[in-house]
């Protein structure tokens, strides 16, 4: 397999060409049994999935200060082995949600060993998961006991984690699929996300209660209406998440800053002592996923860095998520696009979606508009992305994949500038800059039904490999219409 790096804002392969990658998660945390076999594989090469999102959990890995599991990490051996074997990259996330389980199984990621939660602990959540995020004492303690690199064991906690990492990256960063590293899912800042979530709730009230464009009775109408609930969540527009993403900004920003840059440089450090392989991967944190403004910079001196930005609806973890709506997710995306415009480095999405909803109403066809939605605005920009998440059983809802896996280009000769689908008349068009030179690489779309026509200018050469299509031309500009 190719050796994938960063030039500028593109991910690229030895030939110089653009790489774009569509994927999906594996949170091995969260799925029973926590591995996958080679059907699974098999599958992803079909739908056109080239690049894992593999989410194994600090907890499983090191269930002891310094012992490692090798039979997770056995495990982890042969998906990468198999991925290998299927042409599929695979990035390695350090999942984690509430920052650990804390003996109730309600949140995943750092051992007990690791859990320091000043006696607090955990309270089952009343509606949503998340609950512990907004005003969970041994939450916040636990995370910000992290940031602090607090002693245990006699040795800081991120030191740990450090060494975790350095061992993983030992072990694959040689792996022809290995991809890199995400060093730590979703990052909460700690004590002050309660002060976050707090300034967030304050200011949409603020809003809703003293704004003139907001029609108070009519919107309680609207909410107490079963069939008007979604028109009742309009109020939660794209200015008036940007008016409460204004309202927190100073304090992720100094958590960006100040704690989570410094963990950053720290984990680069560690695994860059190992290996020169793989990408770093820049998460946001939790509160970003909303759309407030990313702060944090790559370590000074790295230069194979990525932003991979997460995205969800407001409603996405709780029984509205029907309302989802593609304005708000849009905002929340072009503030990772004004992110990635300061960074200068390529975006790989590393959550969208909602496989939850799938799983509990099977195929919903106004979630299939949500989703397009949002692969088109990825598409427009030269974004790759994995969606949240798999689940054994998942492959099965054909009409779901039949929207999820469509036409991309996965490499292109030179640099692009913008892709686009549109499924009504069964054509994907493709602007770039063609490479100065050699003109005989050829740029690559995976199609999941083969093709009908392409236009590319009188001298291009087509060819069909599998579910690839190959073409090699002068042209800026290719057009495909697909079966």
């Amino acid at each position: 397999m190719d050796r994938i790096t960063v030039r500028g804002r593109r991910f690229v392969d030895p030939q110089g060409r653009e790489r774009i990658f569509h994927g999906i998660n594996f949170p091995m945390g969260k799925t029973d049994p926590p591995t996958l076999e080679e059907p699974f594989f098999a599958r992803c090469k079909e739908l056109g999935f080239n690049i894992l999102r593999l989410g194994p959990c600090w907890s499983k890995l090191e269930p002891e200060p310094g012992q490692y599991d090798e039979a997770c990490l056995r495990i982890i051996d042969d998906i990468f082995d198999l991925s290998a074997k299927y042409g599929i990259y695979v990035f390695l996330d350090m999942h984690q949600d509430l920052w650990s389980d804390f003996g109730v199984d309600v949140g995943d990621g750092a051992p007990a060993w690791a859990t320091l939660d000043d006696g607090y602990g955990y309270t089952r959540p009343k509606a949503i998961w998340a609950e512990g995020y907004f005003w969970g004492r041994g939450v916040h303690r636990a995370f910000e006991h992290f940031w602090n690199n607090d002693p245990v064991y006699g040795q800081g906690l991120q030191d740990h984690f450090a060494a975790l990492w350095q061992m993983l990256a030992r072990r694959y960063g040689g792996h022809p699929a290995f991809f890199g590293f995400d060093f730590l899912n979703e990052p909460h800042p700690g004590l002050p996300g309660g002060r976050i979530f707090l300034a967030l709730v304050a200011k949409l009230i603020g809003v809703m209660t003293v704004s003139s464009g907001v029609k108070r009775i009519q919107f309680l109408e609207d909410l107490l209406c079963e069939k008007n609930t979604g028109k009742a969540l309009d109020i939660l527009s794209p200015e008036v998440m940007r008016k409460a993403a204004h309202a927190a900004e100073g304090l992720t920003r100094r958590f960006d800053i100040e704690k989570y840059q410094p963990f950053i440089a720290r984990m680069t450090k560690a695994v860059r002592e190992v290996t020169p392989n793989g990408i770093v991967m820049l998460e946001h944190n939790y509160f970003s996923n909303i759309g407030i403004p990313f702060s944090a910079s790559p370590p000074k001196g790295e230069t194979q860095a990525c932003y991979s930005p997460h995205g969800y609806d407001f409603l996405v973890d709780g029984p509205l998520y029907d309302y989802a709506s593609s304005d708000r997710v849009g905002f929340i995306f072009g503030q990772a696009h004004n992110a990635q415009k300061r960074l200068n480095v390529p975006v790989l999405v590393g959550e969208w979606g909602s496989a939850g909803t799938l799983k509990d109403k099977a195929c919903d066809y106004a979630w299939f508009r949500h989703m397009e939605f949002l692969m088109d605005f990825f598409d427009a920009r030269g974004w790759s992305n994995t969606y949240w998440s798999y689940w054994h059983g998942l492959f099965s809802y054909n009409n779901f994949m039949a929207v999820l896996s469509r036409p991309y280009p996965v490499a292109v000769n030179g640099t692009l500038e913008k892709f686009q689908v549109r499924p009504s008349a069964k054509t994907c068009t493709l602007w770039y800059t063609p490479s100065p030179a050699p003109l005989d690489r050829p740029t690559e779309f995976f199609l999941p039904n083969g093709f009908e026509h392409v236009e590319a200018g009188g001298d291009a050469k087509i060819a069909m490999e599998g579910k690839v299509l190959q073409v090699i031309t002068k042209s800026s500009k290719i057009v495909v219409q697909y079966n």
